[in-house]
């Protein structure tokens, strides 16, 4: 992965090259951005121009070769994981390597849940323990197997737990020397406020639509107007992106979902008996991993958006299009308006806030649909 494969943000990519020209390189870094945002892949070309930088000239091809396929010995990274059939009690980030660079030459702007996918840990939730940090701080104490920098890259430091940051805590502020982290996170906040204090933090912005649009048509044999369509739906992530492209959603389902679930939430106005429907689509939901329920929340998010839009006639920014011929989507959206979405979108980010933090699925979707009842006919 290099600086020229990653789509746009050419002022991060300038601020970094220039950091390692003037010898100005943050001992740890904290990337920050939404899925999709290039996060992954610049912290693998950032690390990759740092040790070549830095490392011996007579090593330079060789060193080159080990580093676009992932095996440079002095470069190491750190994901969530969880056991499986075929792993150890107490597996740690080594023990998937070769997932992991199959999983990051196939794509590195995917997403957790693929991740989890790719591992076939979807239904349990990975996390970075203790004993992964303890291996962590053997690991880099350790002289450099080539004699140059060391650079540890942390995916998704925010499922961190509290012993294993508190664990690294000491090792990120003072690390041994020509050592360096890159944490990477998508939620800020769930990092611990020691950690990050300690880090020189990167916001990376959404993807631009131009710079997703290029990358989408030299990936697939699309037109740019069939690949502005899809850019204007991945909201900045070249990740929904690929996965709109190639058809490797759950629209359709989430669409079935949604749909009756708000067609019973209109209905359950003032009649009792629906309320039986409701909690069982709830009891329905709640049975998903949490992945899938977050997913369908920001699908949810993203409908109800399309709607208030079509309500404003705003039709040039209306992408949506229901697989359910028989669902009136302009109908439906007569009752989305500037009155109730800010509501309806603070519930579901509540929701998403909860399921994040392993709420009782069955309380958290049923006290949602109850609350979309209400403003559904919120006047």
């Amino acid at each position: 992965m290099r600086f020229e494969d990653i789509l746009g943000l050419q002022h991060l990519k300038n601020h970094l090259v220039s950091s390692v020209q003037n010898n100005r390189v943050a001992h740890a870094q904290l990337f920050t951005g939404s899925i999709g945002s290039g996060t992954l892949p610049m912290a693998i070309a950032f690390a990759r121009t740092l040790m070549i930088q830095y490392s011996s000239p007579s090593k330079g091809d060789r060193i080159s070769r080990s580093l676009d396929q992932l095996t440079h010995p002095d470069l190491h990274f750190v994901y969530p994981i969880n056991t499986t059939s075929s792993s150890s009690k107490k597996p740690n980030s080594l023990d998937f390597i070769y997932e992991w660079r199959s999983f990051v030459s196939q794509n590195p702007y995917q997403s957790l849940y693929d991740w989890y996918q790719k591992v076939g840990i979807e239904k349990k939730q990975g996390n970075i323990n203790v004993d992964e940090a303890a291996h962590i701080v053997k690991l880099l104490s350790l002289k450099s197997f080539e004699g140059g920098p060391k650079v540890m890259i942390i995916w998704c430091a925010d499922k961190m737990n509290t012993a294993a940051s508190n664990k690294l805590l000491k090792l990120i502020e003072e690390p041994p020397n020509n050592t360096y982290f890159i944490l990477i996170t998508d939620s800020p906040e769930d990092i611990l406020q020691t950690i990050r204090s300690r880090c020189q933090r990167l916001d990376f912005p959404p993807i631009g639509e131009a710079d997703i649009i290029k990358g989408l048509v030299f990936k697939f044999d699309i037109s740019e107007s069939e690949a502005l369509k899809i850019a204007y739906q991945a909201d900045g992530s070249f990740s929904k992106a690929l996965h709109l492209v190639e058809h490797n959603s759950d629209d359709e389902l989430f669409e079935e979902w949604f749909i009756t679930w708000v067609r019973s939430a209109f209905r359950a106005k003032g009649n009792k008996h629906v309320l039986t429907d409701l909690l069982d689509w709830s009891d329905q939901l709640s049975k998903e991993t949490r992945e899938t329920q977050k997913r369908f929340l920001n699908y949810c998010i993203q409908f109800f958006r399309q709607a208030l839009l079509s309500n404003y006639k705003v039709d040039s920014l209306v992408y949506l299009s229901p697989y359910n011929t028989n669902f009136k989507f302009n109908k439906f959206s007569e009752f989305i308006s500037g009155t109730n979405i800010p509501d309806i979108f603070k519930v579901l980010e509540d929701a998403i806030f909860h399921v994040e933090r392993n709420g009782n699925g069955k309380v958290i979707f049923s006290d949602l649909s109850f609350q979309l009842t209400r403003l559904l006919h919120k006047k």
